[in-house]
């Protein structure tokens, strides 16, 4: 047998074996497979591809798109976990399914078509209700669908809409009947989620199978990121807006999407409070004073965004937004109030609207939908409850229900479908009845690498553009692990699958930047946002504080591996080495065993002042500000924090106890090194740069004062260059033992040091320098004349003059730096922020 054709038969056996156990299920629409059991012609181009790669090859390419995602921490948050204090692990890796859904050319158009038809009609509808409101005043649409809802924002009525658009983003649910054609399951123009992850899986799937990406001929997605970003630029009044993503937090459910799509966009992303109203319009509080926000892409609900006239309750949007909106000062996309065209209470009206307002049908239909808000649709839910699911009208759970997912009265129990019959015939508007609709099936790689049928619902996105709606060639489909086909079941274990629209020619690469020519050439991102500040300040203040209690540990094992501890100076050198440990909370006390007081400093996460929980620190901060760290800056963070994660019951031996200080030590150097040679000189860098220099400053201080007494033991002394990492230094300048003077010297006041205080000091002092001011009077702020004061006082003194109060002085002075520089650039409040240059 030739090679050509033993191949060909290697590809016969794995189609085989894809195909084999892949049964459609019945009374569904199957993706791959037609009622006749023919694979259908799109998937076929696949699977052809997709049998080229041999079982090895096959593995190493999803393998490979698995590490994209683990790599740039692609995730999202669990609801029921998200907790302040639990704030890490409510988040989840992103469940990506590995064969993407293929669409032909034909097919998508005409979903795409539907899409814009639907996107267009939604936007009329809220012009509308937020206008003239005819609409309700020609009984086309009952005033309690609307007024009932608690996205319908009153104070907005009859408002200017800046930017002239409601909708700038709008997504739809599809699911595809048994009779093969899409059907609306959803509408989401609250704040519509998910676009970024549909980036992310494209991206993933690209990189795994970019030979089989390019041959299908994948329509790209930065075209719909291109004209997002063109509309939501259009809206503003200046020329160059100021473009603000407002996120609810780091607790939101798609917290990383947001920050992944500020950083993609060039966004600004931001929280409630970094804003502030001044004039009628909304500022960002940064270092440099308050900027104006031109235009905020809202990813918090509308009655969240200004606690002042809509939900008091609110910490998440700014008080008097509404008030900017007025004025015509602020674009918002999509607008405040825009959720209410997304309630199930409208679908049951929207056949009827399109004629109404658009002259035509609906080229994508709804689930059918009946409000109980009208007697004779109620009566309609009620004689055929056992064939309904109800849901909520609104925006409200349901009592049985989670996520706002509808309820199949059919596993009720009496007393449950009792009740809910008490509860429809009390207060119907409430509640609407839908038709259970049976969606189609796509077929999923299971465990063996088999493919196996599966529910699914298909995300689309469209964005309004200054030439009209534009849809995204793609988004992402959601697929059930449970075999009950009904669209109102798909919750728990949903993954995530690319889309490909497959066009017929090859597809043209396309990129977010603009032509060279109209590119305006600028060396700073912008202003630093306070909050931002703040958290890179504390992330460098974390991290030093984490080598700080690494040094301290490694060096005891150090001790106890190669010293004598029972020797009288070894003996005072152990004891302040775990007596620090325990001052610093990172150990238990002084009666525990060396060995168990190290483990617990490296890996005691219930020990605030352990390293395992300084890095959980580190973690926290660094996920709060990952839209200005790089992709290898947070994966260093993740290996750091899995490093240092191990049961404490467990004790190793000094060695195994030492290596991992060791390596941890050699995760922040390089980390460290990351953040010198890699992040741009900007604010950021400084504010990270001057909280890691301020706590290794006070470190040094401390260790200073705990073993560089006058009458140190020479055992102390060594001790000390261990922590600052300067016995090679110090050997090759002093061929003398230690002694207290030159490595007092070495350790306060050597410029040339790395690890010196005054080396720490005088580095402070030029970021500090550098850092904006808010007054044009010539003066020096705050933190500046501390740090140049300081920093004078340290390169000025002598050795003679230190004793351990002098040192406790240096270490309080750079506590009141610290608070100063955080008086400054973060603690500002609405009254004490002062407007800056645009």
């Amino acid at each position: 047998m030739s090679r050509q054709a033993e191949s060909q038969r290697s590809k016969a056996e794995r189609r085989r074996a894809l195909l084999g156990s892949y049964q459609p299920l019945a009374g569904v629409h199957d993706e791959l497979m037609d009622a006749d059991g023919h694979v259908r012609p799109q998937w076929e181009n696949l699977l052809d591809e997709w049998t080229n790669y041999g079982p090895d090859e096959l593995a190493r390419r999803l393998a490979l798109a698995n590490r994209h995602l683990s790599d740039a921490g692609v995730s999202y948050r669990v609801r029921a976990e998200s907790a302040l204090d639990d704030m890490l692990s409510g988040e989840r890796s992103w469940p990506m399914s590995h064969l993407p859904l293929p669409i032909a050319e034909d097919e998508w158009r005409t979903i795409e078509a539907g899409v814009i038809q639907r996107a267009s009609l939604l936007e009329a509808v809220l012009r509308d209700l937020y206008g003239p409101a005819r609409l309700v005043a020609e009984g086309a649409l009952p005033a309690a669908a609307v007024a009932g809802s608690p996205d319908f924002l009153r104070p907005l009525k009859g408002a200017a809409v800046p930017g002239g658009q409601h909708l700038q983003l709008y997504a739809c649910d599809l699911g595809r009947g048994p009779d093969g054609n899409w059907w609306v399951l959803g509408d989401r123009t609250q704040a519509p989620s998910g676009a970024g992850y549909a980036l992310e899986n494209r991206l993933a799937m690209a990189r795994a199978f970019p030979d089989l990406y390019r041959s299908m001929n994948v329509e790209r997605l930065a075209s719909f990121f291109q004209g997002f970003r063109a509309g939501i630029v259009s809206g503003a009044k200046r020329a160059d807006p100021r473009i603000c993503l407002l996120t609810p937090g780091p607790l939101s459910e798609t917290y990383f999407e947001q920050a992944y799509l500020a950083r993609y966009l060039g966004f600004l992303l931001v929280e409630g409070n970094d804003l502030v109203m001044r004039n009628d319009m909304v500022h960002v509080r940064t270092i440099a004073g308050l900027k104006r926000a031109d235009v905020i892409w809202r990813r918090i609900d509308g009655d969240f965004a200004d606690p002042l006239e809509l939900n008091v309750a609110s910490r998440l949007g700014v008080a008097g937004m509404l008030q900017a909106i007025r004025a015509e000062n602020v674009v918002v996309a999509n607008g405040p109030g825009s959720g209410v065209v997304e309630s199930r209470a409208l679908m049951s009206f929207l056949p009827t609207l399109c004629q109404t307002i658009l002259g035509e049908d609906l080229r994508l239909p709804n689930v059918a939908t009946w409000w109980c808000g009208q007697p004779r649709e109620r009566a309609t839910v009620l004689d055929r409850l056992g064939e309904m699911a109800i849901a909520s009208a609104f925006r409200a759970d349901l009592r049985g229900s989670s996520n706002g997912e509808p309820l199949l009265v059919s596993e009720l129990d009496a007393a449950a479908r009792k009740d809910l019959v008490h509860a429809i015939e009390a207060r119907g508007i409430d509640f609407v009845g839908q038709e259970v609709v049976k969606i189609s099936t796509m077929p999923v790689l299971d465990a063996r690498g088999s493919l196996q049928a599966r529910p699914f619902a298909l995300r689309v996105y469209a964005t309004a553009t200054p030439d009209g709606w534009r849809v995204m060639p793609g988004g992402f489909c959601r697929t059930s692990d449970r075999l009950d086909a009904r669209a109102v079941t798909m919750r728990e274990g949903a993954r995530s699958a690319d889309v490909w629209v497959l066009s017929q020619k090859p597809v043209e690469q396309i990129t977010l930047l603009p032509p060279p020519d109209q590119i305006q050439i600028r060396r700073v991102v912008g202003n630093l946002p306070s909050r931002v500040a703040d958290n890179l300040f504390w992330l460098g203040r974390y991290l030093e504080r984490a080598e700080g209690v690494l040094r301290l540990t490694r060096t005891l094992l150090g001790r106890m591996i190669e010293t004598d501890i029972r020797m009288p100076g070894q003996q005072d050198a152990i004891k302040r080495l775990s007596g620090l440990l325990v001052a610093w909370g990172a150990a238990p006390g002084a009666r525990t065993p060396l060995l168990r007081q190290a483990f617990t400093a490296l890996h005691g996460a219930d020990h605030y002042g352990s390293a395992a929980a300084c890095i959980r620190e580190v973690r926290r901060t660094a996920s709060v500000t990952r839209e200005r760290l790089s992709v290898d800056a947070s994966r260093l963070i993740d290996d750091l924090t899995r490093r240092l994660e191990r049961d404490t019951e467990q004790l190793p031996t000094e060695g195994e106890g030492y290596e991992t200080a060791d390596r941890a030590l050699r995760a922040l150097a390089a980390f460290a090194g990351l953040a010198e040679e890699n992040m741009n000189r900007g604010a950021g860098w400084r504010f990270l740069e001057i909280g890691r220099r301020v706590e290794r400053a006070v470190t040094t201080c401390r260790f200073a004062r705990q073993f560089g007494e006058q009458n140190a033991t020479p055992d102390c002394l060594d001790v000390l260059l261990d922590l600052i990492d300067s016995q090679i230094t110090y050997r090759s300048r002093y061929l003398v033992g230690v002694a207290f003077h030159p490595v007092i010297d070495m350790v306060l006041f050597d410029e040339y040091n790395p690890r010196s205080v005054a080396f720490q000091i005088a580095r402070i002092d030029a970021e500090v320098a550098a850092l904006p001011t808010v007054r044009e009077d010539g003066l020096m702020e705050a933190p500046r004349r501390i740090s140049l004061k300081l920093s004078a006082d340290v390169a000025t003194a002598r050795t003679d003059q230190v004793d351990r109060a002098y040192v406790l002085s240096v270490e309080q002075r750079l506590m009141g730096l610290s608070e100063a520089v955080a008086n400054r650039y973060f603690l500002q409040t609405g009254a004490d922020a002062t407007v800056g240059k645009a």
